[in-house]
């Protein structure tokens, strides 16, 4: 198998050919058992930016060469002798007998995080409970953090010797490229300066344009009409839903980087198994609000605190075909944008005040989650976090056990938020609707009022000429 593997300038860094197992013929539970293997959250990966740029720590990148070949085999597999290499009198008629995991094989990613995941251990480095792929370690001299997504490595921390030493360690088990400061990871850029980090898919967006053919089309201020509900079924059907399905499973991708635009990718992927005419004008009107900034991404920088702060809203009964609500979540370590979410609810929601709770519920589950790796990372004192919402109902049930008629139908679930916001984990309070910064995650909004809510959010654009 060949592949082309090219930089972040666009330019060939190099050609790989690789030796692929035919892991389609394996059979489960006789070739192989499990196969998932962990890999860093983005969430996660962004936090190790602000963790970054608030304690103004340099980034570093390793690039493990052939990752899935380290990997130790615990099941007895077989293989044909390659094309090619077959041996020559009696052994033409063997099999190999892998005891290393080839690319292509069912479980290689589990047998390479695992055997990664011994050796990062061997030095001393604890694996994180709430992210399994996250590994650091404290001591006298300082700390480090390690986050690895299959064969790529990101490491920080102000322990400039220890540092140095985990590179070496990992030198002597693998292969390893120094890649120096992280400059691109996972097709994200990265820009450092003494002033913040800046991350942004610049080229991502850029190679979107030019497969669409858009990369001269018309720009637009908001990624989604306001006046245009989508509807399963709406116009004629697609003759090539396949593209559909390609082009929005890249826009989903590009919302790593790009908060304003996770609504409207949120919305035209209900419509994947039957895309119609309308759908597609929906997601060209995306790549046509991409185009007027494609190198758009997030700043992070040192604003001087570590709080945890999260704001959560929703849309009640948003959804024209089935009156479902829209949550959407935003959560800031330090004032910097680490996770977000645009998610329709599952039920439908009897009240806006129950539809704002389900959605403070689930900004609740990440505010936990992240507190659990700021503990674990030993970043900043994380002991109460403040979720804003600006219902005031919504405050209330999650405050106190009232409303009894309006919330007697919520499943068991939804409640923990309350129980939180009673220890003293969460504090809610309430905003403005004009204020509120989880609107853009909820609904469709004009062009200034999408301006206005990134710049709260920290989006930055590196490539404008102001």
């Amino acid at each position: 198998m060949f592949t082309v593997k090219v930089g972040v300038d666009g330019t060939v860094d190099r050609l790989k050919a690789r030796l692929v197992a035919k892991g389609y013929t394996q059979v489960f539970g006789l070739d192989y058992g499990d196969t998932f293997s962990p890999v860093a959250k983005m969430s996660s990966v962004r936090l190790f930016l602000s963790i970054a740029a608030i304690r103004h720590w340099p980034l570093h990148q390793l690039d493990i060469k052939n990752a899935f070949l380290h990997g130790d085999l615990l099941e007895e597999v077989y293989m044909e002798q390659p094309p090619c290499f077959v041996a020559q009198g009696e052994s033409s008629g063997l099999v190999c007998r892998l005891r290393k995991s080839l690319y292509g094989l069912k479980q290689s990613p589990r047998a390479w995080f695992s055997r990664f995941s011994t050796v990062i251990q061997q030095f001393g480095m604890t694996r994180s409970e709430a992210d399994h792929s996250v590994f650091y370690r404290h001591s006298s001299t300082g700390c480090i953090y390690v986050v690895v997504y299959v064969d790529d490595i990101v490491i920080t921390g102000n322990d400039h010797l220890g540092i140095s030493q985990v590179k070496q360690h990992l030198f002597k088990h693998f292969q390893t490229k120094d890649l120096g400061k992280l400059k691109y990871f996972l097709g994200i850029e990265v820009a450092q300066s003494k002033d913040g980090i800046i991350i942004s898919q610049r080229k991502y967006a850029m190679d979107i344009l030019e497969e669409t053919g858009m990369l001269n089309s018309k720009t637009v201020d908001n990624p989604m009409d306001p006046n245009v509900k989508l509807l399963p079924n709406q116009g004629e059907p697609l003759s090539d839903p396949e593209r559909y399905r390609r082009l929005v499973g890249k826009l989903s991708y590009l919302t790593v980087t790009r908060p304003d635009i996770s609504f409207a990718v949120s919305v035209v992927s209900q419509f994947l198994s039957s895309p119609c005419k309308e759908h597609w004008d929906a997601v060209t009107r995306i790549v046509r609000y991409i185009r007027g900034a494609p190198g758009k991404g997030l700043l992070y920088e040192d604003k001087g605190h570590t709080q945890v702060v999260g704001y959560s809203d929703a849309d009640w009964a948003g959804s024209p075909s089935d009156r479902r609500s829209t949550s959407g979540f935003c959560i800031f370590v330090g004032g910097n944008l680490v996770s977000w979410k645009s998610k329709k609810q599952n039920v439908v929601a009897r009240s806006s005040a129950e539809a704002e709770y389900r959605a403070m519920a689930i900004a609740s589950q990440e505010l936990i989650w992240l507190k659990q790796l700021l503990q674990e990372l030993r970043f900043g004192e994380v002991t109460q976090m403040s979720l804003i919402c600006d219902n005031q109902a919504a405050m209330h049930i999650a405050s106190n056990p009232v409303f009894h008629e309006r919330t007697k139908h919520i499943e068991v679930d939804c409640h923990f938020v309350r129980e939180k916001v009673i220890s003293g984990e969460i504090s809610t309070s309430f905003v403005n609707s004009n204020d509120q910064l989880a609107d853009i995650f909820t609904k469709s909004l004009r062009g200034p009022r999408i301006d206005y809510i990134c710049n709260k959010l920290g989006v930055y654009d590196l490539y404008s000429q102001a």
